[in-house]
């Protein structure tokens, strides 16, 4: 296929993936969410206990041969994968028992690097009508920055945070399974027999992107990928081989309002946003003096700054990291959270309020 010189944004490309993955301009895509074949391995047709067959995953693009035409294929997909995310960019890949414990050895083998697993717990799974092993409740998704030695990649954590009830997002996501009215059906039947639910890629694509990336999805089925990315302003590709699912996604992602609201209501506020200010900088703009007190917030303990903007606290002189963590016992601790000084009126003020004053009046908001 013709290497393309140019992303098409918004588009999905028909055709092989391995061939239009090696056509995509090299480094040019920030997040890739990938739901490959599982390679099921069935043998035979699946009964309820009242002989109705079971509507599941039977296509012909999860047959393979065996174990080894699987991997090669695998390897291939991810190789060209890797070869069109950026430096800073990350992967999702989901998969089932059958297959995502291959395609993680595999990934390891070729230089990704692998942050978390990611348990999908399904509220409402479908049962084990042979009663011979545990209900399948789960699929697990690899999430992988493009190598080991990556420093930067996105990874919105406040936004994961007030997500979860202003708790730290845990890896174990419970989503119900894909139904009701989301679930794209033609005659009856379903459109896409592994269509995955909207609420699965909003938590996805919100934590690992940002308004205006690009997001790739190699196997884009019905689309899901390229609908949430939609409603939330992110650009897309997406790459299909069978026309018929391509016509039920461009349907889809047609069907849907672009979004008129403000940018700022898909970010999340944090401190690492704001431009860097230093304790030390305080101290030279004489918001903090040598020789003042900090205190903790129930003034158990006090130190004293020191010209060279380190605490001494008895014995002990480091930053207002290092003191605050050697206080609680930890590895470490964020001093602005932890130190106080005291106002005219005798009352504590927390020091990042002095930081965001100093931010304010040097306009550096």
């Amino acid at each position: 296929m013709k290497s393309l010189k140019t992303v098409p944004l918004n588009k999905i490309l028909g055709g092989n993936c391995l061939e239009i993955l090696n056509s995509l301009p090299e480094k040019s895509v920030d997040l890739i969410f990938a739901d490959p074949p599982y390679y099921l391995q069935l043998q035979n047709e699946l009964r309820r206990p009242n002989q109705t067959i079971v509507d599941g995953v039977n296509d012909e693009w999860d047959r393979f041969a065996n174990f080894a035409e699987y991997d090669e294929f695998t390897r291939n997909w991810l190789t060209g994968c890797r070869r069109v995310l950026k430096d800073d960019g990350a992967i999702w890949v989901i998969g089932s028992y059958h297959n995502i414990f291959r395609v993680g050895s595999i990934m390891l083998d070729l230089g990704y690097w692998i942050l978390n697993d990611v348990i999908w717990h399904k509220t409402n799974p479908m049962p084990n009508f042979r009663g011979t092993r545990f209900t399948n409740a789960t699929e697990t998704l690899i999430w992988a920055k493009k190598s080991a030695d990556q420093q930067k990649y996105t990874f919105n954590y406040h936004t994961m945070k007030n997500l979860h009830e202003e708790k730290q997002m845990p890896n174990v996501w419970v989503i119900p399974l894909c139904t009701g009215v989301e679930r794209i059906k033609i005659d009856g039947r379903k459109a896409h027999s592994t269509q995955k639910p909207e609420a699965l890629l909003y938590r996805i694509i919100l934590a690992s992107s940002n308004v205006g990336e690009l997001i790739l999805d190699p196997f884009f089925g019905s689309g899901t990928t390229g609908a949430v990315a939609k409603k939330l302003k992110r650009n897309f590709i997406g790459i299909e081989m069978d026309p018929h699912y391509i016509e039920i996604a461009e349907q889809r992602i047609a069907e849907i309002t672009s979004p008129v609201f403000e940018d700022d209501l898909l970010t999340t506020f944090s401190n690492r946003n704001l431009p860097r200010v230093g304790f030390a900088q305080l101290l030279e703009a004489q918001y903090l003096t040598v020789g003042q007190r900090l205190y903790s917030k129930t003034r158990a303990y006090a130190a004293v700054i020191k010209a060279d903007s380190h605490l001494k606290m008895g014995d002990f002189v480091g930053s207002i990291h290092q003191v605050a963590a050697n206080i609680l016992g930890t590895s470490a601790h964020n001093g602005w959270e932890f130190w106080y000084y005291e106002d005219k009126q005798g009352q504590l003020v927390s020091i990042d309020e002095l930081r965001q004053q100093y931010r304010k009046e040097y306009n550096i908001i």
